[in-house]
């Protein structure tokens, strides 16, 4: 259904009150979850028994003091906005280039969002080893992640790793036992002939964790997945998922958000994945629904580019010929879905062409309407690596 269409010449009341208050309706719940947390570990220290209290005694002479706890991992601080851009690996391996990328810091950049697993299946380094990527072929050696987040953290850069999760290439035809499978038994492929891993195996899951945890060993800030989905093309009436259960798409896409969150937040990383940009507007049937991925990531990344947005949607004759006003109205609707989880919305803004050719008044007018929408900064994807100069600039 089209929604009712707003008045083309204002965005949204009171733009900058009303983000600051969407920001901290997200945030409110938290809050509380930090409240409650500590009010419970008030509770338990006053309950403790007076055994509980008394050290052992031990005729052997005084008890060893126990050896102090291990600090837990702190998460590094986000950037007040975020202002980053995406970076291949490919591009990564061009000697000199991560310094030319992180030289855009005098233009605005913040943050660097660099593959460490891409569409192709290939994984950018061989250490840390993760011994499935060496098993199937992926690793690589396109960067050494430690020096990258060496440099990145030195320039001031806060550095998002991001890992391609279910199209995957590589895997599935080397471990075919990891793939999607057809009715006649070889590996499903997508109408590019990629294969797809099995949403279901929690192997593969597995598999994306571990890269992440190298990610994180090796010094990265954040771990972004991106393909948390199920496949939208090729021929899904052929498609055979080995261990299929009976829950939906949603539920088994959740799943794998909340084991993530689980094995990588302790590691003092954040979590958070790249969904369409019409996933908070309605169901797509792949499994990203933002309201139950928000309960177990810190940042939802909507790939709200104009140019993917058809004809009509959002009563926009053509979405592409208003890059901001199709950029706030997805935004609204991913607002809507988060309220109140704490989850921070950061979106991929269009800084390519595709259709028309795409201008520096184009990229500023989306991430105008992203500022407006309350969002936590913006992330600009360009394939190829060319940025447009100014777009960087702090608000």
């Amino acid at each position: 259904m089209l929604l009712e269409p707003l008045d083309p010449n204002q965005r949204f009341r009171s733009r900058r009150q009303q983000a600051r208050k969407r920001r901290a309706r997200r945030r409110t719940v938290v809050v509380a979850v930090v409240a409650v947390a500590a009010a419970a570990t008030t509770l338990g220290a006053r309950f403790l028994t007076e055994r509980d209290a008394q050290p052992a005694a031990s005729s052997a002479g005084p008890t060893p003091t126990a050896a102090a706890a291990k600090p837990k991992p702190q998460a590094a601080p986000y950037p007040e906005e975020i202002r980053g851009v995406h970076v291949t690996m490919a591009l990564a391996s061009v000697p000199g280039k991560i310094d030319d990328y992180l030289s855009l810091a005098k233009h605005g950049l913040n943050t660097l969002e660099l593959d460490v697993k891409d569409e192709n299946g290939e994984v950018a380094f061989q250490k840390p080893r993760v011994p499935l990527a060496h098993q199937v072929g992926a690793a690589h050696d396109y960067y050494d992640p430690v020096e990258v987040a060496r440099k990145a953290h030195a320039a001031g850069i806060y550095l998002i790793g991001r890992i391609v999760c279910f199209e995957d290439p590589v895997l599935t035809s080397n471990a075919p036992k990891y793939a999607i499978r057809t009715t006649s038994g070889g590996v499903w492929t997508t109408a590019a002939g990629l294969g797809w891993a099995n949403p279901y195996d929690h192997r593969v899951w597995a598999y994306e964790v571990a890269l992440g945890k190298a990610a994180a060993k090796a010094g990265f800030d954040e771990i972004q997945f991106d393909y948390v989905r199920f496949p939208t093309d090729g021929d899904l009436s052929a498609a055979v998922f080995p261990g299929k259960t009976n829950q939906s798409k949603t539920a088994v896409i959740t799943d794998f958000a909340k084991y993530a969150g689980s094995q990588l937040k302790p590691l003092g990383v954040h979590v958070g994945a790249d969904v369409f940009g019409l996933s908070a507007t309605r169901n797509m049937g792949i499994g990203q629904r933002p309201k139950q991925l928000g309960q177990y990531l810190d940042t939802i990344y909507p790939m709200v580019y104009p140019s993917h947005f058809g004809p009509g949607e959002y009563n926009l004759p053509d979405p592409d010929a208003q890059p901001g006003r199709t950029v706030g109205l997805a935004l609204r609707d991913f607002d809507r879905q988060v309220t109140g989880l704490g989850t921070r919305l950061v979106p991929w803004l269009q800084d390519f062409s595709l259709g028309r050719t795409y201008s520096l008044a184009d990229v500023q007018d989306q991430i105008e309407a992203a500022r407006d929408a309350g969002a936590e900064g913006f992330l600009l994807w360009n394939a190829a690596g060319l940025y447009t100069r100014g777009a960087l600039a702090a608000k």
